[in-house]
């Protein structure tokens, strides 16, 4: 079981730029892959960015590539998603989420409970 906590999330206006954290708990966190996942409302939920257990491969969505970045610290058992140039289609709740292996899907095992970002026009 990997218990999965974000933080970080606000209100911040376009151009602007936020760092979330997403706090594990639990197993092994080097064993996993994380990805980060975003909703909008009225929308599905879609992939953003993801890195493998060791951090050497990044995966990103087209629509951030460019803009947001992906890290991880093994020893503070913790994934970062620095958010950079936001834009107001960027609003969305964010979560967190780990897997055995990198997925660009949602089929992630475990699922923090998610952070909000609001930017604003």
């Amino acid at each position: 079981q990997v218990r999965l906590a974000e933080s970080g999330g606000g209100l911040v206006q376009a151009g602007g730029s936020l760092r979330l954290s997403c706090a594990a708990s639990g197993r092994s966190f080097r064993s996993y892959a994380m990805g980060w996942f975003r909703q909008a409302p009225g929308k599905e939920r879609e992939f953003v960015a993801a890195i493998n257990w060791n951090g050497g491969g990044q995966y990103y969505a087209d629509s951030v590539k460019g803009r947001f970045t992906i890290s991880r610290d093994n020893a503070k058992n913790t994934v970062y998603l620095q958010m950079q140039s936001l834009k107001p289609e960027d609003t969305a709740v964010y979560y967190c989420a780990a897997h055995t292996t990198v997925l660009l899907t949602d089929e992630y095992d475990y699922w923090g409970q998610g952070t909000q970002v609001t930017v604003s026009s």
